[in-house]
């Protein structure tokens, strides 16, 4: 007779308890098993091991005594709602090991029951997660530099133009306008193409202009977040000729600047998408402020796509758009299906950000050429 099956509609079954115990203990997993009351009756041989601490110790609730405190509210919660609905559950929380160092854990559980379908409790396991979450954390930092610095170049680009390029175009017009000028009050006239090239020169200078803007949006400093992404989508919707709703509500006055910088890239990302990709004939973008925290919503009626099939969903754009909401501590979600659209959510903590990209003032990269006489 098997002493333990899996029934899908229901979870473990188990038949023989004591040789399962047994088993238990030579599997290398920390192993915990609860009542029907939620109380915690077994411990594994590996468990005490990692803990040093007595089977007693850890019996009905004694086992959260190890739970980081920080931790040990969330914990809690979730054991008890999947209890109460007969979940499976899986969280990640520090317990602390037999050396006193606190170790993070991912805890399974999954509800048992007895052959007779009555419900027996739950059976749990743990690994130690620790060393792949140290891991994932120096991957982050490095990340985060390299985000850093890809900013800090792109505001020095954009420095580079405005003073030397920019700069170099006002000059040049200037000289065009005093070679165009009559000489001694004679009736020479002008070159018959200065008027064009003078023409070609203005949209050179606006063209370094724009480019200045998209590498270091000046909007952000001077109008704040929620214009900045109003001006995107303006220029957006005429450039790529899809109408673009943008709605910015109770937006703070002051916002820190990676936050803001982290959520215009964002929407500037996914309107570049949509425009490549989607097909669609309307896009919304909405954000919102509310309980110290910043939302984003853009969507699109567009063709869509499968999130867990399709290569464009793990295509740098996207991946760029999850890892610079994860380095402001915020999240990242896609919602999309073959011909309903697509939506992307962001939502982060308005908190000041750790990750600083230079100075936040920036240089007024705004270019005009001087004007004609004639204008």
């Amino acid at each position: 007779m098997p002493l333990l099956c899996w029934d899908c509609n229901r979870g473990f079954i188990v038949e023989n308890e004591e040789i399962f115990f047994r088993m238990a203990d030579q599997l290398p997993a920390m192993i915990w098993v609860a009542g029907p009351d939620g109380q915690r009756a077994h411990f594994n041989k590996y468990w005490l091991d990692f803990s040093g601490l007595p089977s007693e110790s850890h019996l009905d609730n004694g086992w959260t005594e190890g739970v980081h405190p920080d931790d040990l509210p969330r914990c809690l919660d979730i054991y008890s709602r999947s209890f109460d609905r007969r979940q499976e559950f899986k969280m990640e929380y520090r317990l602390r090991r037999y050396d006193g160092e606190y170790r993070w854990l991912c805890d399974n559980g999954v509800p048992r029951f007895q052959v007779d379908g009555s419900f027996a409790g739950y059976i749990g396991s743990c690994f130690d997660i620790t060393d792949s979450r140290l891991a994932v954390e120096a991957l982050s930092r490095v990340t985060g530099r390299l985000m850093q610095t890809h900013e800090l170049e792109r505001m020095q680009i954009a420095r580079d133009l405005h003073d030397d390029v920019g700069a170099s175009l006002g000059t040049l017009g200037i000289e065009l306008l005093r070679a165009g000028r009559s000489v001694s009050r004679s009736d020479v006239r002008n070159h018959p193409d200065f008027e064009a090239i003078y023409q070609k020169m203005q949209e050179i200078g606006s063209r370094v202009s724009r480019l200045c803007n998209q590498l270091h949006p000046p909007m952000l400093k001077y109008f704040g977040l929620g214009k900045a992404i109003e001006i995107e989508c303006r220029k957006f919707s005429e450039e790529c000729q899809i109408p673009t709703v943008c709605s910015c509500e109770d937006l703070p006055g002051k916002l820190d600047l990676v936050v803001a910088l982290t959520f215009l890239r964002v929407v500037q990302e996914a309107l570049q998408n949509a425009c490549r990709h989607s097909r669609a004939t309307k896009i919304v973008v909405t954000i919102t402020a509310a309980s110290g925290e910043l939302s984003l919503t853009v969507s699109d009626d567009g063709v869509g796509f499968d999130p867990g099939q399709s290569r464009y969903a793990h295509g740098l754009g996207l991946v760029s758009m999850r890892e610079r909401m994860r380095l402001v501590g915020g999240a990242f979600e896609i919602c999309s299906q073959p011909g309903q659209g697509t939506k992307i959510l962001c939502r982060a903590p308005l908190a000041q950000s750790t990750i600083t990209f230079g100075s936040q003032s920036g240089p007024d990269l705004r270019f005009q050429a001087p004007k004609s006489d004639g204008d």
